[in-house]
């Protein structure tokens, strides 16, 4: 099985593909409002040189709950080629503090996906979204 995954917390993002059960990482830290550059991810894992997305099996994100705009942004590029590409797509939720790496994201893709009896139709791209726990309370203005 093949896996493609990608995680960032707004400021660390990381890619990580498994091919069969070999994982290739690459992890970059970089200023908050600075968006990687997803082609320069992509060949330090293997892109063009040891995989091409129409090889990848499944595609996988990270939900992190520390910047929602760099879940956002991660959520949407993999969707896009979820898409495109007719792949099932996992979000991996982050529910604690602790950053989750693509390579442990990518680990719990293949679990999650084994576990539902690698039933693609179960991770559709079209429904795999971003979620933010926080609770969000609004100020009526004026009152």
């Amino acid at each position: 099985m093949n896996i493609l995954a990608m995680q960032s917390s707004g400021d660390q993002t990381s890619v990580s593909v498994m091919l069969d059960e070999e994982i290739n990482s690459f992890s970059l830290t970089h200023a908050r409002k600075d968006r990687p550059d997803w082609n320069m991810f992509l060949s330090n894992v293997g892109f063009k040189r040891d995989f091409e997305l129409k090889d990848i099996d499944l595609f996988a994100f990270g939900n992190s709950q520390n910047s929602y705009t760099a879940t956002r942004t991660i959520a949407s590029y993999m969707k896009g080629i979820a898409v495109a590409l007719g792949k099932p797509l996992i979000v991996i939720d982050e529910n604690s503090n602790d950053e989750l790496q693509a390579d442990v994201v990518v680990k719990l893709a293949k679990e999650k996906f084994l576990s539902a009896g690698s039933d693609a139709k179960a991770f559709d791209p079209n429904f795999a979204n971003p979620t933010y726990s926080e609770d969000i309370n609004f100020k009526k203005l004026n009152e």
